[in-house]
């Protein structure tokens, strides 16, 4: 949604501090005269991903006028830790500067309720624009074209360089790896990620035999020294001795020969799917969406579509592609593959029987049916994430990104949030904890009697010891899933409670002033008073015969400065989100009030 009101832009605040400035902190007042970006996300996201994707050629066609600035606004525990959000920025190639911004000062400030949202500041220092969700940089570039026509006539813009402090490269030979694959004969081959390229390397895991890619990013097919990629991610050893490649930011599988080192390409355009496009084709016809892993299952190379919450499937038969499993819905949803919800599937791993993955935003393992059934093994859902083990049904993970079948049939779950290694046994449905102190693991391979772990963010692969007695550790137990309100079966009064800051007051000149709306997980929790409405406050029925589920809370309200001598008063938008876990049962509460405060108070969900 655009908006062209005068509103003064708030202050970019936050405790982390900022990265690829050169150590400078930055103000909007020493930015006005320059069109500002604000790109509000978080490195776990990956439609954030895509905007910082989209936004690399604005950037460089509008590098005079314009200054992208993200803020990094933390889900998960581990987002909110500074320097994992400096390995993030460099993994992703972010070459503006951030904020980082653990307690989502900036973020209330601007009343952000979802990632991404980007929004736009004009040379004098006010919002003209905000747009949730990615898909929007076309119409921003429109927007700064016209800013830069308005202002240079009025003589308000300033041109020249930006704040932008490249940081100093590192002489590693591997740059946040993604994944490894035992290739015949026991070298190595690793994702390296960031560097744009394949790197094989010798048994030992640590010297390099030989680089596949330029090291630069594109799309590029040919010879080793030719080829380009862009952020690849999983491998899978086909038929012949080549090599399936997830090209993710290209959007693309690729083929790799490891002996003549020729690159080509078998999926994909190079353009991302958006809602509407070919969902099956012939394969180099029908575009795809950051493809994260991949493994051969049921005589198919399965492709974790973590773009678009789905798996697909590449068939060599006839090189076609089509969705085997998922709606394009984000969420956890078991049942038949048509009917499935994922949340950015980004590891595969296959036994004779099973397809495990592991669902990264719903901090799930998760596993595939040869009849396309889908199963969960560990975890609940997208705001349900931590580190306990014990039985599955209360084990807790965090945004895990790679699986591993062990010899006994077990699994071992690339922990990544959590720096850990842990393990799944379908026999008797306990998670154990294998290793900490594994910095982002992102996939592990078998090696004999050890495993080797790819630890990203300490560009290496790190080789541990099977079984796992020689490497048990104490157990780390915590939650981040707030407890439940009891509240009582049938009749639940919801107010929420909004009083305008000092000053202000309901703008009401064009009709209410006020929006709430109203869903539940499972949706069957309510039976009444689900919906949208302008009041603040509903009467919500619960089905007694659903015990718990989250309420899914969305207010907002608009209040201008309370002046009858001006005419043109500043306004404010307030709105907050909230997702309230609750728990049916006699006794409980029979109202449920939630406070919607100011935007120097409020706060959001993720959206």
């Amino acid at each position: 949604m655009a908006i062209r009101a005068r509103v003064r832009a708030p202050e970019l605040a936050g405790k982390g501090g900022w990265i690829n400035t050169g150590g400078k902190g930055l103000g909007l007042t020493e930015l006005r005269g320059r069109i500002v970006i604000v790109d509000f996300w978080t490195f776990c996201c990956i439609n954030c991903l895509h905007v910082l994707d989209e936004l690399r050629e604005l950037e460089a066609k509008h590098r005079d006028t314009v200054v992208v600035i993200g803020v990094h606004s933390p889900k998960f525990a581990h987002e909110a830790e500074h320097a994992a959000v400096v390995d993030a920025v460099e993994r992703y190639e972010v070459e503006h500067p951030v904020l980082d911004d653990p307690e989502l000062a900036t973020w209330k400030q601007y009343a952000v309720r979802a990632w991404p949202t980007l929004v736009v500041i004009d040379p004098e220092g006010y919002v003209v624009a905000q747009h949730a969700g990615e898909g929007h940089v076309h119409a921003i570039e429109r927007l700064v074209t016209e800013l830069e026509t308005e202002h240079e006539a009025k003589g308000t813009l300033r041109r020249g360089d930006g704040p932008y402090v490249a940081p100093d490269p590192e002489p590693t030979a591997l740059r946040f790896p993604g994944k490894a694959l035992l290739l015949p004969g026991g070298d190595f081959l690793v994702s390296d990620t960031t560097r744009h390229q394949l790197v094989r390397l010798a048994p030992d895991a640590e010297t390099v035999v030989r680089r596949y890619g330029s090291g630069e990013r594109g799309f590029v097919d040919g010879g080793a020294e030719h080829a380009r990629f862009s952020e690849p991610q999983g491998l899978a050893l086909l038929d012949g001795g080549a090599v399936a490649v997830a090209d993710t930011v290209n959007h693309a599988l690729r083929r790799l020969d490891p002996v003549t080192g020729e690159v080509s390409t078998l999926a994909g355009t190079g353009r991302q799917w958006w809602r509407g496009s070919p969902t099956s084709g012939l394969a180099w016809e029908v575009d795809l969406s950051s493809p994260w892993d991949v493994a051969v299952f049921g005589g198919k190379v399965w492709i974790a579509m973590a773009g678009v919450h789905q798996l697909w499937t590449y068939d060599p038969e006839d090189c076609t592609v089509a969705v085997a499993a998922g709606t394009a819905n984000e969420g956890l949803v078991d049942g038949p593959g048509a009917e499935a919800w994922f949340a950015q599937p980004s590891g595969l791993a296959a036994t004779g029987d099973r397809l495990w993955l592991a669902d990264s935003e719903t901090s799930a393992l998760r596993w595939v049916d040869l009849d396309g059934t889908v199963h969960t093994a560990v975890g609940t859902g997208l705001f349900d994430f931590g580190h306990r083990d014990g039985a599955a049904a209360q084990a807790l993970l965090q945004h895990p990104l790679g699986v591993t079948v062990l010899p006994d049939g077990s699994v071992a779950v690339s922990d990544t949030y959590n720096h850990a290694l842990r393990r799944y046994d379908p026999a008797t449905g306990e998670v154990t904890t294998l290793a900490t102190d594994l910095r982002e693991p992102s996939d592990a391979v078998l090696v004999g009697d050890d495993i080797v772990v790819v630890e990203s963010a300490r560009h290496r692969l790190t080789r541990l010891r099977l079984p796992e007695e020689t490497v048990k550790v104490e157990a780390v137990a915590h939650r981040t899933r707030r407890a439940p309100t009891e509240v009582a079966p049938g009749s639940l009064r919801l107010d929420v409670v909004f009083q305008a800051p000092a000053g202000q007051k309901l703008d009401e000149r064009y009709g209410p002033s006020t929006r709430l709306l109203v869903s539940s997980t499972p949706p069957e929790l309510l039976l009444g008073g689900e919906g949208a409405d302008t009041g603040l406050s509903r009467a919500l029925e619960l089905n007694p015969s659903v015990s718990e589920g989250v309420l899914h809370v969305s207010a907002m309200a608009a209040s201008c400065d309370d002046d009858p001598a001006n005419a043109y008063p500043a306004c404010h938008v307030h709105q907050q989100d909230w997702g309230v876990p609750v728990r049916v049962s006699a006794g409980g509460a029979d109202r449920l009030p939630l406070v919607l405060a100011g935007m120097d108070e409020g706060t959001a969900e993720p959206g």
